[in-house]
């Protein structure tokens, strides 16, 4: 829902009401990741543990070395983890999320304010001063080197098209994108 709140036509409120979804929370730490100075680490070790398995195995294989199944067994799984980190900490900030019940967000020239059932925050645009948006949302970044805090604000809780737009504006007027 949008509001003009009587100033001038360049300032306005934005209101969303939305329920968070996992994929709320995939697409920000996503979009993290591409912020992060060292977004290559984690996949660099996902390459070294996959090439050390397959030295290991291979060598076990051909009957050089006796076969650790200790690595052969810890190398996969640390590899699975790596791999499906951003999965197991977007489905952790769903269930923080779900314990406060349906959020309510206003987005204006002042800042963002995100209520709920248990809560009110209150973010200043100098706070979160970059912003990238996806296909489903809009999300909010602070500015040090590996982005530790974040507001997700998902397109699917305004109510009219136009409202995207409008909400666009407020963030280019503030915010840089990213």
């Amino acid at each position: 829902m949008v509001m003009d709140m009587g100033r001038d036509a360049g300032q306005g409120v934005v209101e969303l009401a939305y329920q968070h979804v996992v994929g709320d929370f995939q697409g920000a730490l996503r979009e993290r990741e591409r912020l992060r100075r060292r977004r290559w680490l984690r996949w660099w070790a996902v390459g070294a543990i996959a090439f050390a398995f397959v030295l290991n195995a291979s060598l076990s294989a051909a009957g050089r070395e006796k076969p650790d199944w200790f690595l052969l067994i810890l190398m996969p799984l640390a590899a699975a983890l790596l791999f499906l980190t951003p999965r197991l900490q977007a489905r952790a900030f769903l269930k923080l999320a779900a314990h406060n019940g349906a959020f309510r967000a206003t987005v204006s020239d002042a800042g963002v304010t995100v209520a709920n059932d248990n809560s009110t925050t209150s973010v200043n645009w100098s706070a979160q001063p970059r912003y990238r948006e996806t296909a489903d949302a809009f999300i909010t970044y602070s500015d040090d080197k590996n982005a530790s805090c974040f507001t997700v604000l998902p397109k699917r809780g305004l109510t009219a098209p136009a409202d995207t737009d409008r909400l666009r504006a407020i963030l280019d007027r503030h915010l840089a994108r990213a």
